[in-house]
């Protein structure tokens, strides 16, 4: 979280002096084509799809008498072989994707007055865990119209019962608002871009959710913005690779918070072993009552542990626990709420090394911008 150039970081000041544009990528694409365009004119092809298999016009000359490369036999790798009557050797069909008929379908077209007007809309939906990356393609028409800043929150405000299959939600767009009654696979809330979502066992369970895997494995997987509340345990790799979704989970699984890059974890519950391996930036709260997660839980090499002292970090844990109850209902927040004065002195706070040096060397500069902002 330090480049330099601005490029493989998530922090805004560095962030700026990165002066690339989306444009010149589309430039630099344009001059491949062009010279594309003149390679395929002197071999006398009009289209790409001619030059398949023509193996015979590759020059390999330069290659075998190059001294590092001398004596290669390249003809058994340039073989043509002719294929048999009947069987391509491009593509000659389009592609399906199996997409018709998914459930993305059914909530975009419910959403239909939020996309095209912004009109908030309600949605009650049954879901099952054949039910794959749903909110996808719904997120995808978000941000064709509205772009990366998408729709006001809870502008589609969805409220589903059942099981979520593998990446339900995934890279969900600003705008949705999603509270599940059920549970959810592997990768809920992967890529998520800005939606909120809650999920609590259905109203009739009569288990502890704090005892139960609500949500599957590498749950947020390189999520970049938005909020989630979990009353109950999620599997492994608990919001690996985040980069700024905020969250609040009542346990979770072995490497939590693994590579994350930024974003807030608040856990309310145990963890398994290697918690922030290679976390380089966000901050995760962990209420550690049995002193396990400080003693041999958390791996170390690139955070320090601290008490949660200052005002602003009580008043952050204190902010998302609330968020989580009033999302959630749930009975573990409530617990922690009430004694929070008390309970408060037992979390953990996970801190990257690099990321609080950073933080330590921007704070005059930010300092200043805040003060110019007053005056």
């Amino acid at each position: 979280n330090t480049c330099p150039v601005g490029i493989a970081t998530q922090d805004p000041e560095l962030r700026k002096k990165f002066a690339g544009q989306p444009e010149y990528v589309v430039n630099y694409f344009r001059f491949v084509a062009e010279e594309l365009r003149g390679i395929m004119a002197r071999l006398g092809y009009r289209s790409l799809d001619e030059m398949v298999g023509n193996v015979d016009l590759l020059d390999v000359s330069n290659a075998v008498s190059h001294w590092k490369a001398k004596g290669l036999d390249f003809s058994r790798i340039l073989h043509h072989e002719k294929p048999r009557p009947g069987v391509g050797t491009r593509c000659l069909q389009v592609q399906d994707h199996g997409l018709a008929g998914k459930l993305d379908e059914s909530l975009i077209e419910q959403a239909m007055p939020a996309l095209n007007h912004g009109t908030p809309v309600i949605i009650d939906q049954k879901i099952r865990n054949t039910d794959r990356t749903v909110g996808t393609t719904l997120s995808h028409e978000i941000s064709k119209r509205y772009g990366e800043e998408g729709l006001p929150d809870a502008t589609i405000a969805i409220t589903a019962h059942g099981s979520c299959g593998q990446s339900f939600m995934a890279f969900g767009a600003r705008g949705i608002k999603v509270d599940i009654f059920g549970d959810a696979n592997d990768y809920f809330g992967k890529g998520l871009c800005g939606a909120r979502l809650s999920i609590r066992p259905p109203e009739a369970s009569t288990f502890a959710a704090e005892e139960n895997i609500l949500v599957g494995n590498v749950a947020f997987y390189g999520a970049t913005d938005g909020e989630a509340y979990i009353r109950g345990l999620a599997g492994e790799r608990f919001c690996v690779r985040n980069s700024g979704v905020r969250a609040v989970v009542e346990g979770v699984g072995d490497h939590g918070c693994e590579y994350m890059t930024g974003g807030r974890v608040v856990v309310l519950g145990p963890t398994g072993r290697n918690f922030a391996a290679g976390m380089s930036g966000g901050i995760a709260y962990v209420l550690d009552e049995t002193g396990d997660f400080a003693r041999v839980l958390c791996n170390k090499k690139m955070v320090d542990l601290e008490s949660v002292e200052s005002s602003h970090d009580i008043s952050e844990v204190r902010s998302m626990i609330e968020k989580h109850w009033r999302a959630t209902g749930s009975t573990v927040a409530r617990h922690v709420l009430d004694r929070f004065t008390s309970a408060v002195a037992t979390f953990v706070k996970v801190m990257p090394i690099d990321y609080k040096r950073a933080l330590e060397l921007l704070a005059p500069e930010t300092a200043r911008e805040q003060a110019d902002i007053t005056a």
